[in-house]
């Protein structure tokens, strides 16, 4: 492996380090994520096994442990990682990061900002996306949540990645001082009240850029939708969500699942139209487009359920994501 290989690729093949996260299956299908240690074991009330037994082993070996159970490892995949990472704020999940890349067409070398990074589990998604030669800006207002996203992410990578860099602040209020007027490819707003963003974000994005939203509620969809279309800069939005479904498939009997990943949010899109250009909107008869004070408290953060989360808990995950990310570096100076 040379020294330029992409950020984040090393740790990523070969045999299991010292330091890496490995997910165990066993024979139950019960699931457990560890961090392999020197002389470190693995126990639980079935049993346990050195972790010297998969340490130098590739992936796909399957162990016994001392009660003879059945054991395989792999390294997790992107979307077993952001479900088991420390976190603070809910994570986008792995369902609507794939889209959020695919529908803002999030590219190599792409000048993105997101706002804000919660955990980091979309920063993650759009730094895979962009790579090493990209940029990606991430506004945070919380510094706690800042420091246990810059964690996660550098546990997934093995260190800091080159083309990441947090800003503490409201994106709205500092976005000018930090990227030049025209000079961001795209935009990914992961907050509450995006529709506040958009001045600034129009000023950021070149022509052609993309801006898309990230929101829970119906509520917040259409204000997010008559904001984009009273700003006038950019195109009729787009919106939908993602449901997944999966299928039981076993000889004849195949049928779908019982229990499905459904709503978790909406994503709405649009493009920066070229300064003095006009939106061209479908003809539609009028609606009601006003807000009142009852729409507009639907969309605080109680009449949305979030929940406050105590400072000793983001204190606690915070040092969880550090010493995550500190394992994962010592793991890459085993690369081969």
């Amino acid at each position: 492996m040379t020294n330029h290989a992409p950020t984040g690729s090393n740790n990523r093949r070969g045999p299991f380090r010292p330091g890496e996260r490995v997910q165990l299956t066993d024979e139950r299908g019960k699931i457990t994520t560890i961090t392999l240690e020197t002389n470190g074991a693995y126990h639980s009330h079935h049993g346990f096994f050195a972790h010297e037994e998969l340490i130098g082993k590739t992936e796909g070996t399957v162990i016994e442990n001392s009660s003879g159970l059945k054991i395989q490892a792999f390294r997790p995949l992107y979307r077993d990682f952001v479900l088991s990472m420390p976190r603070g704020a809910a994570v986008v999940y792995p369902k609507d990061a794939g889209q959020i890349v695919t529908m803002a067409d999030i590219f190599p070398g792409a000048r993105v900002i997101e706002a804000g990074v919660g955990s980091g589990a979309l920063s993650i998604a759009l730094l895979r996306a962009i790579g090493d030669y990209g940029h990606l800006r991430s506004f945070e207002r919380r510094e706690e949540f800042a420091e246990i996203a810059r964690g996660n992410v550098e546990t997934m990578f093995g260190g800091p990645h080159p083309a990441w860099d947090i800003t503490l602040g409201d994106l709205a209020e500092t976005l000018g001082d930090v990227e030049e007027p025209g000079s961001v490819d795209r935009a990914v707003l992961d907050m509450l009240a995006p529709w506040e963003c958009l001045d600034a974000v129009a000023q950021a994005l070149t022509p052609g850029g993309v801006i898309i939203c990230y929101v829970a509620t119906v509520t917040q969809l259409s204000r997010v939708a008559e904001a984009l279309r009273a700003d006038g800069r950019f195109t009729e939005p787009e919106s939908h969500e993602t449901m997944v479904r999966g299928w039981h498939v076993e000889g004849l009997a195949v049928r779908p699942d019982h229990r499905m990943v459904a709503h978790t949010g909406f994503l709405i899109t649009a493009r920066r139209l070229a300064d003095g250009a006009e939106r061209l909107a479908p003809k539609r008869r009028a609606s009601k487009t006003d807000f009142s004070e009852e729409d507009l408290n639907a969309w605080t953060p109680a009449a949305l359920g979030e929940r406050n989360v105590s400072d000793r808990k983001l204190r606690r995950a915070a040092r969880d994501a550090q010493n995550l990310a500190e394992k994962s570096a010592q793991s890459t100076t085993h690369t081969p």
